[in-house]
């Protein structure tokens, strides 16, 4: 394709990932459409397909790339409150990739680089929940505290995004976040 609409800059996958965080952004991921999405990069409708076969093999890559994400977001941190912030701010500053992420009913759940992407988010989260202190009365069961963990956080950071936590939480998701997390997973 050439012009001023035409597609030159070498990566299309890309291109598409990137129009369907801007589409879920705005209207959510069932507004998503390949059609849309190769108009908003400038090539023909069957260039999406070619990339990704359909829009549910398209929405699979958006959350393979979103549990890649969560996984360096919570490897940069130091503790399992600083595991908790990083999960809150990754799904503020990456709301469509979260959106889709947690809905299996959107995607392709047995694909291998989600699955890959999925253990590496679950192996930093996990990594968190080691650090807490041996004498914990949970310190048998570190698997459920992982999931408390990632419940506590997951629900903190889908209310904030919905805009239904009270006013007096403030306008700050990590600090607000870090005060919440506090409260259960205390730091040693």
């Amino acid at each position: 394709m050439t012009g001023t609409r035409g597609y030159h800059h070498g990566d299309l996958r890309r291109a598409l990932l990137a129009a369907a965080v801007q589409v879920i952004e705005e209207s959510g991921p069932a507004a998503l459409s390949l059609r849309d999405l190769a108009r908003r990069a400038g090539v023909s409708h069957a260039a999406p397909a070619h990339h990704f076969g359909d829009k549910a093999g398209l929405l699979t890559a958006l959350a393979a790339e979103g549990f890649e994400l969560l996984a360096e977001a919570l490897r940069g941190a130091d503790d399992l409150l600083g595991s908790g912030v990083a999960y809150v701010d990754f799904a503020v500053g990456h709301r469509a990739h979260f959106e889709v992420m947690f809905r299996p009913d959107l995607y392709r759940g047995d694909a291998e680089e989600l699955v890959a992407a999925r253990q590496r988010a679950g192996d930093a989260l996990r990594a968190g929940v080691a650090g807490l202190p041996e004498e914990r009365p949970t310190a048998a069961d570190p698997q459920g505290d992982a999931l408390a963990a990632w419940s506590i956080v997951h629900g903190f950071a889908t209310l904030w995004l919905a805009g239904a936590l009270p006013e007096r939480v403030g306008d700050d998701p990590r600090a607000a976040a870090r005060a919440v997390i506090r409260r259960l997973f205390p730091k040693p």
